[in-house]
Protein backbone atom coordinates (compact mmCIF):
# COMPACT_ATOMS: atom_id res chain seq x y z
CA UNK A 1 0.00 0.00 0.00
CA UNK A 2 1.24 3.37 -0.99
CA UNK A 3 0.77 5.45 2.03
CA UNK A 4 3.19 8.36 1.86
CA UNK A 5 1.41 9.06 -2.15
CA UNK A 6 4.86 8.04 -4.48
CA UNK A 7 3.50 8.26 -7.75
CA UNK A 8 6.22 7.80 -10.25
CA UNK A 9 9.70 8.24 -10.82
CA UNK A 10 10.26 11.66 -12.78
CA UNK A 11 14.05 12.75 -12.95
CA UNK A 12 17.62 10.16 -12.99
CA UNK A 13 20.26 11.81 -13.18
CA UNK A 14 23.51 10.25 -14.83
CA UNK A 15 27.16 10.92 -14.40
CA UNK A 16 29.08 12.23 -17.29
CA UNK A 17 32.54 12.86 -17.77
CA UNK A 18 31.89 14.77 -21.15
CA UNK A 19 28.71 16.51 -21.58
CA UNK A 20 28.39 17.81 -24.92
CA UNK A 21 29.79 13.67 -25.79
CA UNK A 22 26.52 11.98 -23.86
CA UNK A 23 24.49 15.14 -25.38
CA UNK A 24 24.85 14.12 -28.83
CA UNK A 25 24.96 10.48 -27.77
CA UNK A 26 21.56 10.80 -26.21
CA UNK A 27 19.96 12.96 -29.25
CA UNK A 28 22.29 11.02 -32.09
CA UNK A 29 22.38 7.76 -31.07
CA UNK A 30 19.22 7.18 -28.77
CA UNK A 31 16.84 9.73 -30.67
CA UNK A 32 15.56 10.75 -27.62
CA UNK A 33 14.54 14.77 -27.13
CA UNK A 34 15.58 17.27 -25.31
CA UNK A 35 13.88 18.15 -22.13
CA UNK A 36 15.07 21.58 -20.99
CA UNK A 37 15.46 22.49 -17.59
CA UNK A 38 15.22 25.49 -16.09
CA UNK A 39 18.45 25.59 -14.10
CA UNK A 40 20.54 25.13 -17.70
CA UNK A 41 21.19 21.25 -16.74
CA UNK A 42 21.05 18.82 -19.91
CA UNK A 43 17.91 16.79 -19.65
CA UNK A 44 15.93 14.16 -22.02
CA UNK A 45 12.85 12.56 -22.70
CA UNK A 46 11.83 8.73 -22.03
CA UNK A 47 8.37 9.22 -21.50
CA UNK A 48 7.41 11.40 -18.42
CA UNK A 49 11.08 10.42 -16.83
CA UNK A 50 13.33 13.11 -17.70
CA UNK A 51 17.05 11.50 -18.26
CA UNK A 52 19.57 14.56 -16.32
CA UNK A 53 23.13 14.43 -17.72
CA UNK A 54 25.17 15.43 -14.49
CA UNK A 55 29.05 16.72 -15.24
CA UNK A 56 29.91 15.84 -11.18
CA UNK A 57 33.73 17.00 -10.21
CA UNK A 58 35.33 14.52 -7.95
CA UNK A 59 39.22 13.92 -6.80
CA UNK A 60 40.87 14.67 -10.00
CA UNK A 61 37.87 16.42 -11.83
CA UNK A 62 36.49 12.96 -12.89
CA UNK A 63 32.65 12.51 -13.08
CA UNK A 64 31.30 10.53 -9.89
CA UNK A 65 29.62 7.43 -10.94
CA UNK A 66 29.19 5.46 -7.62
CA UNK A 67 26.55 4.46 -6.47
CA UNK A 68 24.86 4.63 -9.71
CA UNK A 69 21.50 4.01 -10.69
CA UNK A 70 20.16 0.35 -11.62
CA UNK A 71 17.60 1.98 -14.57
CA UNK A 72 15.67 -1.21 -16.90
CA UNK A 73 13.52 1.06 -19.63
CA UNK A 74 10.62 -0.78 -20.89
CA UNK A 75 10.59 -0.82 -24.98
CA UNK A 76 8.16 -2.30 -27.80
CA UNK A 77 10.62 -5.16 -28.92
CA UNK A 78 13.81 -5.44 -26.72
CA UNK A 79 15.64 -8.13 -29.58
CA UNK A 80 14.85 -5.37 -32.38
CA UNK A 81 16.36 -2.86 -29.73
CA UNK A 82 19.51 -4.18 -29.63
CA UNK A 83 19.83 -4.77 -33.09
CA UNK A 84 19.04 -1.31 -33.69
CA UNK A 85 20.97 0.22 -31.39
CA UNK A 86 24.30 -2.20 -32.54
CA UNK A 87 23.60 -0.67 -35.61
CA UNK A 88 23.92 3.02 -34.74
CA UNK A 89 27.37 2.11 -32.86
CA UNK A 90 26.09 1.71 -29.54
CA UNK A 91 27.98 -0.69 -27.22
CA UNK A 92 25.60 -3.77 -26.24
CA UNK A 93 27.12 -4.57 -22.86
CA UNK A 94 24.61 -7.43 -22.17
CA UNK A 95 23.23 -9.20 -25.31
CA UNK A 96 19.11 -10.02 -25.43
CA UNK A 97 18.41 -12.97 -22.63
CA UNK A 98 14.90 -14.78 -21.75
CA UNK A 99 14.25 -14.51 -17.99
CA UNK A 100 14.14 -17.71 -16.42
CA UNK A 101 10.40 -17.23 -15.40
CA UNK A 102 10.33 -16.80 -19.42
CA UNK A 103 8.16 -13.28 -18.74
CA UNK A 104 10.57 -10.85 -20.64
CA UNK A 105 13.78 -10.81 -22.60
CA UNK A 106 15.96 -8.40 -21.41
CA UNK A 107 19.75 -6.53 -22.62
CA UNK A 108 22.03 -3.75 -21.93
CA UNK A 109 23.86 -1.24 -23.41
CA UNK A 110 26.81 1.33 -22.37
CA UNK A 111 26.19 5.34 -23.15
CA UNK A 112 28.89 7.14 -24.10
CA UNK A 113 30.25 8.15 -20.91
CA UNK A 114 30.13 3.65 -19.46
CA UNK A 115 26.89 4.04 -17.81
CA UNK A 116 25.40 1.16 -18.10
CA UNK A 117 20.84 1.13 -18.95
CA UNK A 118 18.83 -1.92 -19.42
CA UNK A 119 15.91 -2.05 -21.33
CA UNK A 120 12.93 -4.77 -21.70
CA UNK A 121 10.01 -6.29 -23.16
CA UNK A 122 7.49 -8.55 -22.91
CA UNK A 123 8.30 -12.30 -24.07
CA UNK A 124 4.98 -12.39 -25.91
CA UNK A 125 6.56 -13.09 -30.02
CA UNK A 126 9.42 -15.10 -30.91
CA UNK A 127 13.07 -13.71 -30.54
CA UNK A 128 16.57 -14.84 -31.37
CA UNK A 129 17.72 -17.94 -29.40
CA UNK A 130 19.25 -17.65 -26.19
CA UNK A 131 22.19 -19.79 -23.84
CA UNK A 132 21.15 -18.64 -20.56
CA UNK A 133 18.81 -16.53 -18.55
CA UNK A 134 18.44 -14.64 -15.40
CA UNK A 135 16.27 -14.14 -12.37
CA UNK A 136 14.49 -10.76 -12.70
CA UNK A 137 14.24 -7.68 -14.61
Amino acid sequence: MNTLGWQELKVVALAVDDLARAEDFYRSKLGLEPRPQADGDVGFALGSLTLLLKPLAGPGGAAEKSPYPRLTVAVADAPRMERELAARGVTISDAVQLYEDGCYWVGAFLDSEGNKLWFCSEAGKPAPSVSGGRSSP
